[in-house]
C-alpha cells in the first residue's frame, strides 16, 4: 500500500500539539526501526484490493469521523476520559478487518506503513512546532480598539504560515482577549481570529496548516504553495480582514456597556519575551527545506517501508531543536502562557486511529472507476477526463469543514491522481483548489482544524459568550462564503 494511502493522519495528530504520552508512539517506533532498519531499498508493500471493497470498509473511518465530531458534543464526560480508548476500538476495527480479509502480514504492513510512512515525521514536526511556539510569551496591554485588533488579526494571519496555525493562535489569542477583555460583545472578536489567524493565514506552506504537511510528506515541493496561492490567499484574507473591520468598528460603536465599564487598563507596549525560540523557529525551516533539497538517495526499509536518510536527519534535528527550546526558555514562559502537553495527546492518539482507519478508504479510492467511490471521479471529472476544479475546491472544503482537513485532503489529493509531479505540473490548479478548500473552509466549523477547538476553549474559560457550534457555523460561513464565491470566480473559473 503506498505511503500516501497508509500514513497521513497519524500525522496531523501529532503536528498540532506535543505531549509526553504524545511521543511514546514515535518513541515505540524509533525503537522498532533501531532493531529492524536494513540499509538497503524494500520493494513495495504490495496494496490492497481496492476494487474488491465495498461501503462496508468504510464504517471504522466515518466511525472515528463522527465519534470526534459528535463525542464532545454529545457525552463531554465519557469523551474526555475515554477518547483514547474509543480511538483504539476503531483502530481495532479497521485493522482487524484488513486481517481477517488479506492476512495478518498485510495488516502489519498496512499498520507500518500508516506509522512510518508518513506519521513519524508529521508527528517530530508538530512536536518542534508547538514546543518552541510554547516558549514565546507576548505581554503588554493593547486597547480593544478597531484599529489594534485589525492590526493583531493581520499580524497572526501573516505568521501562521511560519510558524502554524496553532502556534500563531497560542501566541497572540491572550494579547487579544486581554485588549478587548472591557467589550461587550466581544465573541466576533475571537470568531475573526479562529477564521484567519487559525486557519486562513496557514495557507502558504507546509509550516501553516497540516493539509499542506501532508502534501509535503507525498512529494509536493516545500514552496509550492507560497508560490502558487499567495495571491488567493490575500484575496481571501484581505476581504476577511475587511469584513472584520466592518463589525468591530459598528460594534465598538455600540458598545454602551463601555460607558458603565470601569476605567480601561492603561496601554502597555507589547513585548516578546524568549525570543531564542525565534531563532529556533527559522532552524525548524531551515530543517525541512535541506530535507527537500538534499537527496543522497539512501533509503533503508522495514517490511516494505522505506524510510529515506534526508528525512531521518530532519526529524533528528527537529527533535534536537524542540530540545533546545525547553531548555533554554524559562519555564516561566511556558506558565504564563498556559502551556500544557495535553492537547498533542489527545491529537496524536485521534489522528494515529483516523489513519489507520482510512487505510482501507484510500485503496478505495486507488481503484478509481473501478472502485466503490466511482461516484466521486463523476463529480470531480469532466466526460473528457479533465477535472473539474470547482467541485474539487467546494467538495474538499465541506467535507474539511465536517471531518478534518488533514485526511479530506488527502482523500482528494489520492483521487486527483496522488502524482506529486502531475498536480503541480498540468494539474496545478487542481492542487491548488484541493489546497485552499482543505485550508480555507476547515474554519467553518469548530471541529474543522485543531486550533479552532483550542481557541473555543480557551476564550470560553476567559469569560468571552462564544457562540454555539451551529452558532459559530452560520457566522463562520456569513463571512467566509461570500470571499469565497469571488474567489471561484477569479481564480477556478
Amino acid at each position: 500500500m503506498s505511503a500516501a494511502a497508509c500514513g497521513t493522519t497519524c500525522v496531523f495528530a501529532a503536528m498540532d500539539q506535543p505531549s509526553a504520552p504524545g511521543r511514546r508512539p514515535v518513541l515505540a517506533a524509533l525503537a522498532a526501526s533501531a532493531i529492524v532498519l536494513l540499509p538497503q531499498s524494500a520493494s513495495a508493500a504490495v496494496p490492497l484490493d481496492g476494487t474488491a471493497m465495498s461501503w462496508f470498509w468504510t464504517l471504522p473511518f466515518l466511525g472515528i469521523l463522527l465519534t470526534i465530531a459528535l463525542g464532545p458534543l454529545l457525552f463531554p464526560k465519557i469523551w474526555h476520559a475515554h477518547y483514547g480508548k474509543l480511538a483504539t476500538g476503531w483502530s481495532a476495527v479497521a485493522l482487524g478487518a484488513i486481517a481477517v480479509s488479506a492476512g495478518v502480514g498485510d495488516a502489519l504492513d498496512a499498520f507500518l506503513h500508516a506509522m512510518l510512512a508518513d506519521y513519524l515525521s508529521f508527528i517530530v514536526l508538530l512536536f518542534a512546532l508547538f514546543t518552541v511556539a510554547g516558549g514565546i510569551l507576548v505581554t503588554g496591554v493593547l486597547r480593544g480598539t478597531p484599529a489594534a485588533n485589525t492590526a493583531l488579526l493581520a499580524i497572526g494571519t501573516a505568521m501562521a504560515s511560519f510558524v502554524g496555525t496553532t502556534g500563531a493562535a497560542m501566541i497572540l489569542i491572550r494579547p487579544l482577549l486581554r485588549a478587548n477583555a472591557g467589550r461587550s460583545p466581544n465573541a466576533h472578536v475571537v470568531i475573526f481570529f479562529i477564521l484567519l489567524v487559525g486557519n486562513i493565514g496557514g495557507a502558504l506552506s507546509p509550516l501553516g496548516d497540516s493539509p499542506l504537511l501532508v502534501g509535503f510528506l507525498h512529494g509536493v515541493e516545500f514552496f509550492w504553495a507560497t508560490k502558487n496561492l499567495w495571491r488567493e490567499t490575500i484575496l481571501v484574507a484581505g476581504l476577511v480582514l475587511i469584513a472584520f473591520w466592518i463589525v468591530d468598528r459598528r460594534c465598538y460603536r455600540a458598545d454602551r456597556a463601555r460607558a458603565l465599564a470601569p476605567a480601561p487598563v492603561p496601554a502597555a507596549p507589547l513585548r516578546i519575551h524568549g525570543s531564542i525560540n525565534l531563532v529556533l523557529i527559522g532552524a525548524i525551516i531551515a530543517a525541512v527545506v535541506l530535507s527537500a533539497a538534499w537527496n543522497p538517495s539512501i533509503t533503508f526499509a522495514i517490511r516494505g517501508v522505506e524510510l529515506q536518510l534526508q528525512n531521518l536527519v530532519r526529524d533528528a534535528l527537529l527533535v534536537l531543536i524542540a530540545i533546545c527550546s525547553l531548555l533554554l526558555t524559562p519555564d516561566e514562559h511556558r506558565e504564563a502562557n498556559g502551556f500544557t502537553w495535553e492537547p498533542i495527546r489527545e491529537v496524536a492518539k485521534l489522528f494515529a486511529a483516523i489513519f489507520v482507519c482510512i487505510i482501507p478508504v484510500l485503496a478505495m479510492l486507488q481503484a478509481g472507476r473501478s472502485g466503490s467511490f466511482a461516484f466521486l471521479l463523476h463529480l470531480v471529472t469532466e466526460p473528457g477526463g479533465e477535472p473539474k476544479e470547482v467541485a474539487y475546491f467546494w467538495l474538499t472544503g465541506a467535507l474539511s469543514a465536517l471531518l478534518d482537513n488533514a485526511p479530506t485532503y488527502l482523500v482528494f489529493f489520492e483521487l486527483a491522481g496522488g502524482d506529486p509531479q502531475q498536480l503541480m505540473g498540468p494539474l496545478a490548479k487542481t492542487l491548488a483548489a484541493i489546497s485552499m478548500g482543505a485550508v480555507y473552509m476547515c474554519a467553518l466549523t469548530y471541529i474543522g482544524n485543531a486550533p479552532n477547538l483550542m481557541i473555543y476553549a480557551l476564550a470560553t474559560e476567559r469569560g468571552v459568550n462564544m457562540p454555539s457550534f451551529f452558532g459559530y457555523t452560520g457566522w463562520a460561513a456569513a463571512v467566509l462564503i461570500p470571499p469565497l464565491v469571488i474567489l471561484t470566480a477569479v481564480s477556478l473559473w
